[in-house]
């Protein structure tokens, strides 16, 4: 399977295979990367989201700076060029301003070449895409010496009060010579400088040493390929006890079936001492439930004397003294296990693309030993097996804790990015959890979650809701992009005005759920709460209506503190300053929005919004990460006599369960329509008269509905969960969506996905517990919300 590239009419999406000789490389938005070109060789740069120049460098020998060492080959969409810039608009003042990990990424890979930074001051760059370019615009250049090509998306920081973000790029690098540089896989560039890298050839093992502090990564070279890790503690070995990696233990004490970055994150061996912490996964599908490829295993499949990792790895610890075993217990990594209803475990081709990696850290003095499985009789390795690259960092380098996130099937890993606001929840907290590509605060150690979830009933909290997904829609089409994609009336909106409206297939399943913003006549922004498909979809619908409007991603420039409770009102009318034309906080009117700042005048800009996921009176204040920490401060040292506490995800999910608020992936997915989801007054059928995405079939949902979101009270003090079926006798009628036990109301509450006709309330059912039959809990269907159902507090 090949994926074609842009520009080519068929899309393949899944395993990111581009063929021989094609490489593929993500430029940050307000970032550069360097690539290295040989005479001949194809740059290929793709803008899948519209209006972000591109500015090429290109260092010849000796490191001089010449456009044109670049030929250009062809540009693809209206509205772009390819130039020469002046003097006056360099491109290294971009990068130079580009974000940290970039910068130091381009400066790295300047002096791999022999280029220092300094030699970018006086570059003359070659510009490409400038202008209103559509999104997924294209141009080519050819390499026409062997040289180092910065490759920059520029662009500065966007302000809270509007501008265009910054937006990543694609670069494709189309190898002239694909044979000679396909003789070895490529690798991905070393997170620092390694003290070891080295290769296991497919169908081998190595065994290797790591000291106490030192990072060892485990790279998938060219995807699909599984690799067995097991280590030992020196001490232990030198001891004469072969204490190893024990998967049992370890999914005991972490309480998951594979330790993960984050809190849970080690492995340990049967004296339940942790040897090895995960850092860095970039795959996150591993198996710690079979032991290592075996000769039995292969006997068993009609394969007698196939070579095995369980040889391999007894021939490699020999030298250590230790004793060969039949079948080796490994953490299987990019080994792609699971368990189904019928409790069998089954195994399908791995996750793991090309480069994908584990990142380790070493708690002891190890003695390890990494495989690249032989399998060649089944899907473990995507029937083909091949390379793994082991490197070692030395304990000085210091590495964050990341997993990483694919926002469509297609595309590239991202690893967990921290909040503008990381600085000052990680000073309270340790407990995180990833949540749409970024670190959220649990909840916090002074607290806990129930005393912040007072804290927003009684008084006022804060939580970092910061990966909400932002895009800005702009241009002449925009207000028609949107009343066709969503399913509120966004003509009626007035500028300041917001709306929570749900996004529809043409069959009335959910995309997702969110807020549009009403910035200017052409100016919108939609805030969405799914990992980022909305954008995309959005622009989707863009292009196939032909329309004039850009959808741009500026999740990364807009960060947002919820600040929410009865004195939240308080507490930012003392903090927050709005211009003559704008309305203050406490004329803010529920579903608006102000342009605002901290103090005065001249302080940090904000869009403040009277908006919230609480069911409290609340408001929602977006600023630029960079001035996120000042604008804690500023909040908190105004909430402090007023009670104002950090609160956590886990608070966050006891009160909006008695609000009644919707979450994706528990209330609805792409099989659920607004009214089942229990938000069916976001489909204004009878008053919205223009035509939207999915009207027809909703039309014929609410005519005959099969399901609806109902309220459930339970007896007893057992939570119900995700997913536990709801019972009349032996019918199952319904499934639970969410539960918690409410606080303030002392109930077992739950919200239901409920078949008609037991909707009704005061219908008496059971939530099925264990397989559904063995265990029931009493329940009855009550009205929701739980709490406020009139939302006369929200109000207020």
């Amino acid at each position: 399977m090949t994926l074609l590239l842009p520009g080519e009419s068929e899309v393949v999406p899944g395993l990111m295979l581009l063929g021989p000789g094609v490489e593929r490389y993500r430029v940050t938005g307000g970032g550069a990367t360097v690539l290295a070109l040989d005479a001949g060789d194809e740059l290929e740069v793709v803008d899948p989201e519209g209006c972000q120049p591109c500015e090429l460098l290109a260092f010849g020998a000796g490191g001089h700076s010449d456009p044109g060492l670049l030929e250009v080959a062809g540009l693809k969409g209206a509205g772009g060029n390819a130039r020469t810039a002046d003097g006056s608009d360099p491109v290294a003042v971009g990068i130079l301003s580009a974000p940290l990990h970039d910068a130091r990424r381009v400066r790295a890979g300047l002096e791999r070449v022999g280029i220092d930074m300094g030699a970018m001051q006086a570059a003359t760059p070659l510009r490409l895409l400038d202008g209103d370019t559509p999104a997924n615009s294209s141009a080519r250049v050819t390499a026409l010496d062997d040289l180092a090509c910065v490759v920059a998306a520029p662009g500065g920081a966007m302000s809270a009060h509007g501008g265009v973000p910054p937006t990543d790029l694609i670069a494709y690098v189309h190898r002239r010579d694909p044979a000679g540089n396909g003789a070895e896989p490529l690798l991905p560039t070393p997170l620092a400088d390694p003290s070891q890298d080295f290769i296991i050839l497919a169908s081998t093992a190595r065994a290797y040493q790591v000291p106490k502090g030192d990072w060892f990564q485990v790279v998938d070279a060219e995807g699909r390929q599984c690799s067995d890790f097991q280590c030992f503690a020196v001490a232990d070995l030198e001891a004469g006890n072969e204490l190893c990696l024990d998967a049992t233990i370890t999914r005991s004490l972490m309480g998951a079936s594979c330790p993960a970055p984050g809190l849970y994150s080690k492995f340990f061996n049967a004296k339940m001492q942790p040897l090895v912490e995960v850092v860095q996964d970039t795959v996150g599908r591993h198996d710690t439930f079979n032991t290592a490829c075996n000769a039995r295993y292969y006997e068993e499949m009609g394969y007698p004397g196939h070579v095995n990792c369980t040889d391999n790895i007894n021939r490699e610890l020999d030298p250590y003294n230790v004793a060969p075993r039949r079948g080796w217990e490994a953490i299987n990594f990019f080994y792609n296990t699971q368990v189904d209803d019928a409790n069998q475990i089954y195994f399908d081709e791995p996750w793991s693309r090309p480069g994908d990696y584990v990142l380790l850290r070493a708690l002891e003095d190890l003695v390890c030993v990494s495989t690249a499985c032989p399998c060649d009789v089944d899907a473990a390795n995507g029937w083909n097996p091949t390379d793994i690259a082991v490197r070692v960092y030395p304990a000085a380098n210091m590495f964050k804790k990341a997993t990483a996130i694919r926002m469509t099937a297609d595309s590239e890993a991202q690893l967990t990015k921290e909040t503008g606001f990381h600085s000052r929840t990680a000073a309270l907290t340790r407990s995180f959890s990833e949540y749409c590509g970024y670190w959220l605060a649990d909840h916090y150690t002074a607290h806990g979650a129930t005393e912040e979830y007072w804290a927003c009933r009684q008084a006022a909290a804060a939580i970092d809701l910061s990966p909400l997904r932002k895009y800005e829609v702009t241009g002449p089409d925009a207000e028609l992009l949107m009343q066709t994609c969503v399913t509120r009336n966004v003509r009626k909106l007035a500028d300041g005005q917001v709306v929570y409206t749900a996004l529809c297939h043409p069959t009335g399943g959910m995309i997702d759920d969110g807020t549009v913003f009403r910035i200017t006549r052409q100016n919108f922004r939609w805030i969405g709460g799914q990992l980022g498909y909305s954008g995309i979809w959005l622009r989707e619908q863009a292009e196939r209506m032909g329309l004039d409007v850009w959808v741009r991603n500026s999740t990364e420039q807009l960060h947002n503190l919820q600040v929410q409770g009865p004195n939240s009102r308080r507490i930012l009318d003392e903090v927050i300053w709005t211009r003559p034309d704008q309305p203050t906080v406490s004329e803010l009117g529920w579903f608006r929005f102000a342009i605002a700042r901290i103090g005065d005048y001249d302080g940090i800009p904000l869009v403040l919004s009277r908006t919230g996921y609480t069911g409290e009176l609340g408001y929602e204040v977006f600023c630029h990460p960079s001035d996120a920490p000042a604008v804690w401060d500023a909040i908190f040292e105004a909430g402090a006599p007023h009670g104002l506490v950090p609160m956590g995800l886990s608070a966050l999910d006891m009160l909006r369960i008695e609000a009644g608020l919707v979450f994706a992936g528990h209330e609805f997915c792409d099989q659920t329509d607004p009214y089942e989801a229990g938000i069916g007054f976001t489909v204004p059928l009878k008053t919205k008269e223009d035509d939207f995405i999915g009207r027809d079939a909703l039309f014929d949902r609410r005519d005959n509905p099969q399901r609806r979101l109902v309220g459930l009270e339970l007896e007893g003090g057992e939570p119900a969960g995700l997913g536990d079926g709801v019972y009349v006798g032996r019918n199952h009628v319904g499934e639970v969506t969410s539960g918690t036990i409410s606080p303030i109301l002392r109930k077992n509450i739950a919200l239901c996905r409920m078949t008609l006709p037991y909707n009704e309330i005061g219908t008496a059912v059971e939530v099925g517990k264990l397989d559904g039959h063995e265990k029931r809990i009493a329940a009855e269907v009550v009205r929701f919300p739980f709490y406020d159902p009139d939302k006369s507090r929200v109000r207020s």
